[in-house]
């Protein structure tokens, strides 16, 4: 996911994203734990797509504050 995509997206897309992105993240984490190695690459991806999408809420929420 590229940051350019998540400008289009409104907040409450957003905040479905980031719950998304929690959920599929724990879903890999249980598999790591069961000794499951392909998905060491997703997790890395998952994770920064993961904080970008935080990042664009957080900077949508300072903007409208600043206002």
């Amino acid at each position: 996911m590229k940051a350019e995509d998540l400008l289009d997206m409104t907040e409450d897309q957003l905040r479905a994203k980031v719950d998304e992105l929690k959920e599929s993240l724990f879903r890999m984490r249980f598999r790591l734990s069961l000794g499951n190695t392909d998905v060491v690459k997703e997790v890395r991806i998952q994770r920064k797509d993961l904080a970008r999408v935080k990042t664009a809420l957080r900077q949508r929420q300072l903007a409208a504050a600043g206002n």
